[in-house]
């Protein structure tokens, strides 16, 4: 059983999935920093100085000035402020994703091109000759 187990994790679709899983997770650590440090900051500023990360609204009807105060004193919140960062982080990531798998798919396109042959072979003598030809050069047979 052992030894099943370390030929299906072995196999290279396995490996390349943990690679994979891997890679992605780091990826989506860096666009998550990307979304929450550089660009909700900057859309913040342009819009009048907004912090996305306390735009929330209690359900307990008091006021909080920032989401850590509400969260101290256990009230219930929509944190659509957070929800906004995800989606942009969900957007950046999926786009990235496109561009990524795109260009996979333009380069197995220019793989998949087969060039359509210039020779044959003469049934006869079995020598290569152009496409084209309707008598073999080498044993003149007529070709059909």
């Amino acid at each position: 059983m052992l030894k099943d187990f370390k030929e299906f994790a072995m196999k290279g679709n396995v490996v390349d999935l943990a690679v994979g899983v891997v890679i992605g997770g780091a990826f989506g650590k860096i666009v998550t920093s990307l979304v929450e440090d550089i660009i909700m900051p900057l859309v913040g500023r342009l819009i009048g100085g907004i912090d996305f990360t306390n735009l929330f609204i209690t359900l307990d009807g008091a006021n909080y000035s920032t989401l850590a105060e509400a969260q101290k004193a256990g009230a219930p919140t929509l944190n659509y402020g957070l929800f906004l960062g995800s989606v942009i982080d969900f957007l950046i990531i999926a786009f990235s994703i496109f561009i990524v798998i795109r260009q996979i798919n333009r380069f197995k396109k220019k793989e998949d091109v087969v060039e359509k042959p210039t020779t044959k072979a003469c049934p006869y003598c079995i020598t290569q000759i152009p496409i084209d030809a309707i008598r073999c050069p080498n044993c003149t047979s007529e070709l059909k």
